[in-house]
């Protein structure tokens, strides 16, 4: 049933979105330039590796030496208002109609997360990764990386279809209002260096 809606409102909103993907695109390529997309390899269901599509947020830009600028350096005009509105996840439609990610579920992370996971955490990979969760709607990047893994692991322990309804809802209420973008002390979410250091 979960597969059924997934596919079905997957190939729904494509085609709803479709002139908001080709607006989004061209603002990208008019002050960002290429790529259009932002893609990257993350671990799904059973930690197989597949590939994340995002439109990019981030400019390219380098200091003197060549090396890239900080987050919210790069992070401005149209990109921080595409990654504020969360449109920057619109393109993982496709993820979810390949059969990758479904729309509720555990966000896919990093790859290089995978070996610092305790075995309680390592659970948020027995279900497809979505491109919203429990833990998004209950806090997004302004919670602890400890807490983002307890809702995930919830998830995974309490799912069906009227809570994956209820994740939608309030994950619609989010996006309107903008919040918990951002964690307390960076544009971007601090990357995760293990369990160890949350305690």
């Amino acid at each position: 049933m979960k597969r059924l809606f997934d596919l079905f409102m997957a190939s729904v909103f494509i085609l709803l979105f479709l002139p908001l993907y080709i607006l989004i695109g061209l603002l990208i390529w008019w002050k960002m330039g290429r790529p259009i997309l932002f893609t990257q390899e993350r671990p799904g269901k059973g930690g197989k590796i597949f590939k994340i599509y995002k439109f990019r947020t981030m400019s390219n830009n380098t200091d003197e030496n060549g090396d890239l600028l900080s987050d919210a350096q790069r992070l401005v005009g149209i990109g921080k208002f595409i990654r504020s509105a969360s449109l920057d996840e619109l393109p993982q439609l496709f993820n979810v109609l390949k059969g990758e990610m479904s729309f509720v579920g555990p966000r896919p992370l990093l790859i290089e997360y995978l070996d610092l996971y305790d075995d309680e955490q390592q659970r948020r990979h027995d279900v497809k990764p979505g491109i919203t969760g429990w833990a998004q709607v209950n806090g997004r990047n302004a919670i602890s990386w400890e807490q983002k893994f307890e809702y995930d692991v919830w998830y995974v322990d309490h799912q069906s279809f009227w809570l994956d309804m209820k994740i939608l809802w309030m994950t619609f209420l989010k996006v309107v209002k903008r919040s918990d973008i951002s964690s307390s002390s960076s544009v971007t979410m601090e990357k995760f260096k293990g369990s160890c250091d949350e305690k």
